[in-house]
């Protein structure tokens, strides 16, 4: 069953907050590989007491693009099944050589730049 648009984007928002901590925060990293349900609260996203979550640090190389539909698939299976995998990849590598200088004071500034390869900040 689908989520409805507001549970959605609490799910998306929650995901998003995780995966941004995860890559800014060693501590919130490892509190994800040691007390996954408790760093996910945190960041908002509240699951079953009796739920198994899943987290997978290792993404398939293909698996980048779309990777938020993804995972709001695997989100909606959870719901039904009881078992919750999340796809938390290690920091992704910028190589800021690419970068131009205009692109970095937007990252700096929190400006429009997508943050992550699923793209959901766009």
């Amino acid at each position: 069953m689908a989520m409805d648009q507001r549970k959605r984007a609490e799910f998306v928002n929650g995901y998003t907050r995780a995966l941004i901590s995860a890559w800014s925060s060693e501590e919130y990293a490892a509190r994800l590989r040691t007390d996954a349900r408790a760093a996910l609260a945190e960041a908002g996203l509240e699951l079953p007491a009796e739920a198994e979550i899943v987290i997978v640090t290792t993404v398939p190389e293909g698996e980048h693009e779309g990777n938020l539909e993804k995972q709001v698939d695997l989100y909606e299976a959870g719901l039904e099944t009881g078992r919750f995998e999340f796809h938390i990849p290690e920091t992704p590598q910028i190589d800021t050589a690419e970068l131009s200088e205009g692109d970095l004071s937007d990252i700096a500034a929190g400006g429009t730049s997508c943050c992550c390869p699923c793209s959901c900040c766009t």
